[in-house]
């Protein structure tokens, strides 16, 4: 005889559909926290009910380079809608930077996508906390599409100063998505984030997905909100309704 448990999680745990592999790195992270937290939740040997469509980064790195964000928000746009046919009932986007394409990506979608940056600014308030630091791609911290949704939240987000925010940039593309991680890059990422302390932020995001490979609640002196762990517990919180 089924438990309790069982039951609940056979008939009425919602399939995830994650769109990753911007980074593959990051996407390897989801599919181990979410196991993580299910494993959690329900015990025993239960995992997620998920379908992951991980597209090639370098195609995509392409494309952000050139800013040719029309045809990489078609891009995902298709791969939303195969999520969708393949029988996920909510979307994740398994990246920050990609959440600039949000609204793009879903024109035609019928399922629901669980925004990246308001499952961080929820977390964020929950706290009771206001100015978080962000750190980021370039793309993120320099771009209205991930800030002012923590603005509309009512969050004061800090962001590095230039040159900090070039350094965060580059070692995420050059080494963190690549599955590269340095001592001297985490030395590096601690120093930025202290001075984002030192500006007023009374917490930090680690607003691109491979952020947490280098920074976490040990080396740094603020509550750390790491969006790929909150996103992972939004969605499985979403999964369970």
């Amino acid at each position: 005889m089924l438990t309790k448990l069982q039951t609940r999680s056979e008939a009425d745990l919602k399939t995830i559909g994650i769109l990753g592999g911007m980074s593959a790195a990051s996407t390897q992270l989801y599919y181990a926290e979410l196991c993580r937290l299910t494993r959690d939740r329900l015990g025993g040997l239960h995992s997620p009910q998920l379908i992951i469509r991980s597209l090639d980064f370098a195609e995509i790195e392409v494309l952000q380079a050139k800013g040719n964000w029309e045809r990489a928000g078609d891009i995902l746009n298709e791969e939303a809608k195969a999520l969708e046919r393949g029988g996920a009932d909510i979307l994740v986007l398994a990246t920050n930077t990609m959440h600039k394409l949000a609204d793009q990506m879903m024109s035609g979608v019928g399922i629901p996508l669980l925004h990246i940056a308001d499952a961080t600014a929820k977390a964020i308030r929950d706290a009771g906390l206001l100015r978080p630091g962000l750190m980021a791609t370039a793309f993120t911290m320099e771009q209205d599409f991930y800030t002012g949704r923590l603005r509309e939240a009512g969050l004061e987000p800090v962001l590095p100063n230039e040159s900090d925010r070039a350094e965060t940039h580059r070692i995420i593309y050059e080494e963190l998505c690549k599955d590269i991680t340095t001592p001297s890059s985490e030395a590096e990422y601690v120093r930025i984030a202290s001075r984002l302390g030192d500006e007023g932020a009374d917490c930090l995001i680690l607003g691109c997905t491979e952020v947490g490979m280098l920074l976490n609640q040990g080396n740094v002196s603020v509550p750390v909100f790491d969006t790929t762990l909150v996103h992972c517990e939004a969605a499985l919180d979403q999964a369970f309704q």
